[in-house]
Formats: structure tokens, C-alpha cells, sequence
């Protein structure tokens, strides 16, 4: 490969343009933005090489397209229909389903390869890309079969060489799946701030009060609502069923507090404490 194109050089797109970058210096990166200032970040950050459009698409070996979920679902059929028949096109989007219907039945369907890299940071653009960012991180498959086999195999080595590990799940089923372990996540974060927000209106006793737990739970809340608001809406779906056990586990929670009964309160704590477990070598 010589012409790698990155579509959104924001965190993730920057953080594999920097791998690929240290495992084969030779390699020119594209960066493809509508943000100039992003495009202009990446060039000075020497994320990206050159910057680029889509018309030169046609002479890309890779195309990386990193953008929230639902301008890749309107932007995919037409960057396929610009590359090669030799390119390899990948996206790194937080949902599955609605990407992948949106090419099902595209001529160059073996040309995409959809992945989701499970790793980032609450920060977005170049100045968030991180070396390594990868390492050690779950990389969600989905519709292998319908890759062409030389391509696969081209991913794979690249996601092998930046210390991936592979799962191989169909779009329905990571959607579902991600709604629990990522998607809900999210919002909690989201709805703690809020809360806090509108209580606490000084904002100084925030800052002062505030501890480690409360930093930590509520991190995900200075996300980009530009990238997480086409998710939620592209998995509405499960998002819903997920918000409803959560509201369900909350609601029998405040009962109990109601009722003063504490001794089902630390049942419900001790039983969960399993998820230290679960989650054990998970940094």
C-alpha cells in the first residue's frame, strides 16, 4: 500500500493515520475534511501528509472513513463508487446496521470492510489522536463474508500490526450489544452532568466537591454531541430498550431507598460488584 485516505481526521481517523504512519513511514496519508481547521491541525501535527477530495479518491489503496454514523451512511455508496477496484474502504462508526444496508447492494460491496474499533477518549479532532490508541482494543467485524478474501486479509494485517483483537458479530447483533456496553454509557454521563448542572449552580462548588468517582462517571458527558446524537438516533431502537431496564433498575433502587430498606439496596450493590470481574484487565 502506498495512498492511504483518511476521511475525518478527528480522534480515531487521526489515531490510525499515526499507527499506520510509525509501522511504514513511507506510506503517504490523505486527509479528506470539510473542517479546515481540522485539515490545517492534522497538516502541522504531520497526522496526515497531504490533504486531499474526494475526486482523488480514485487513486487510494486504503480510504478510512471516519465521520459520525449518519453522514457515513449518506457518504459510503458514493466513495465507493469513486475508488478502484483494488481499494479497500473501511469505517470505524459506533453502529452497523444502517451503514451496511446503505451498500448491501452496491456493485462494489467487496470492496467495504465494516469495523468498529472499540477505543477513543471524551476528546475529539487531530489535537485528540493518540499513538497506540488501538493497542489491545476489540475490533467488531461485521459482514466479513461479503469482503472480498485479498482485501480481508489486507485489513486484518493492519488491524494485527496496530495490536487489535478481532470479534466477529453481524450488524444487528453489535448494534444490540453496543447499546448496553457503550451506547447507555453515554447517555448516563450525559444526564449525570445535566443534573448536577442544573442543581449545583455554582459552578466553583462543583469543581470543589467534586471527586475522582464523580470525574470519572460523568467523562464521557464532555463527548461530542455532533458524533453521538446520529447514533442514538441510527439505534434508536435499542438505545430505548436499553434506557428502559436502566430506568427500570433506577426506579426499584429509589423504591427501596423509599421504603428504608437498605439490606435489598446492599444486595443489588454486592450483586453487581461482579462486574469487577467481568471487567478485569480492562483499563
Amino acid at each position: 500500500m502506498k495512498n492511504i485516505y483518511i476521511i475525518g481526521v478527528g480522534l480515531i481517523g487521526g489515531s490510525i493515520a499515526k499507527d499506520i504512519k510509525k509501522l511504514n513511514p513511507d506510506i503517504m496519508i490523505y486527509g479528506v475534511d470539510k473542517n479546515k481547521i481540522h485539515l490545517k491541525d492534522a497538516l502541522s501535527l504531520k497526522i496526515i501528509d497531504k490533504t486531499a477530495t474526494f475526486e482523488d479518491l480514485h487513486k487510494a489503496d486504503l480510504v478510512i472513513v471516519s465521520i459520525p454514523v449518519d453522514a457515513t451512511e449518506i457518504l459510503l455508496p458514493e466513495i465507493l463508487d469513486k475508488v478502484s477496484e483494488e481499494t479497500l474502504v473501511i469505517d470505524s462508526g459506533s453502529t452497523k446496521a444502517s451503514i451496511c444496508k446503505a451498500v448491501e447492494n452496491h456493485p462494489k460491496r467487496r470492496n467495504f470492510l465494516a469495523t468498529h474499533p472499540i477505543a477513543g477518549t471524551e476528546f475529539s479532532g487531530p489535537k485528540a489522536a493518540l499513538e497506540g490508541l488501538f493497542k489491545g482494543k476489540t475490533n467488531i467485524i461485521c459482514e466479513v463474508e461479503k469482503t472480498a478474501f485479498k482485501l480481508q486479509e489486507r485489513a486484518l494485517t493492519i488491524f494485527k500490526i496496530m495490536g487489535m483483537n478481532m470479534r466477529y458479530m453481524n450488524p444487528d447483533a453489535h448494534d444490540k450489544h453496543i447499546a448496553y456496553v457503550s451506547h447507555l454509557s453515554h447517555i448516563s454521563a450525559f444526564m449525570l452532568g445535566k443534573t448536577v448542572i442544573e442543581k449545583e449552580k455554582n459552578e466553583r462548588d462543583i469543581f470543589d466537591l467534586a471527586g475522582s468517582g464523580f470525574a470519572s462517571t460523568v467523562r464521557l458527558a464532555k463527548s461530542s454531541p455532533h458524533m453521538w446524537t446520529p447514533i442514538f438516533k441510527q439505534n434508536k431502537t435499542n438505545v430505548i430498550e436499553t434506557l428502559n431496564e436502566y430506568i427500570n433498575n433506577l426506579t426499584k433502587f429509589k423504591e427501596f431507598m423509599e421504603a428504608d430498606n437498605f439490606e435489598d439496596i446492599f444486595n443489588e450493590m454486592e450483586s453487581t460488584n461482579h462486574i469487577k470481574d467481568i471487567l478485569k484487565g480492562i483499563q
